[in-house]
């Protein structure tokens, strides 16, 4: 559901992108990628996902935490190269607890950022209602 409502938020800003969700484990259990959405960015929307649960963190923050100087700077050289250092990626959390990530990947860093923060709120919201 997060996934189709962040596409369909996507193309009505003309966008074409890839979005992904994992478990808490950082296993792949939804991906949606739009027609003439890039390729390349399947693998990228679902490493932003496991980035976020990796690190329980959104890779928005990691890219300041990444950058050269910085204390994990080099960090996306880990994990067989699944650490992603830009905007997209968010953790899913419940309860306060991480219980998921998603990704998204195919417009600039700042259009995937935004998407990300979409995709966290409505999280928030569907989690809610769970409770």
């Amino acid at each position: 559901a997060i996934c189709d409502a962040v596409l369909a938020r996507a193309r009505a800003m003309g966008l074409r992108l890839v979005a992904a969700v994992c478990d808490d484990g950082g296993n792949l259990l939804a991906m949606r990628r739009d027609d003439q959405a890039f390729i390349a960015s399947i693998d990228i929307a679902v490493n932003k996902a496991y980035t976020a649960v990796a690190l329980k963190m959104p890779t928005k923050a990691l890219a300041q935490l990444a950058a050269p100087g910085g204390p994990l700077y080099g960090i996306q050289h880990t994990n067989q190269g699944r650490i992603v250092i830009f905007g997209g990626g968010v953790p899913i959390e419940r309860g306060g607890a991480v219980i998921g990530g998603f990704g998204v990947s195919g417009g600039t860093a700042e259009q995937d950022t935004e998407m990300g923060d979409f995709a966290a709120a409505l999280a928030a919201r569907l989690c809610a209602r769970e409770n």
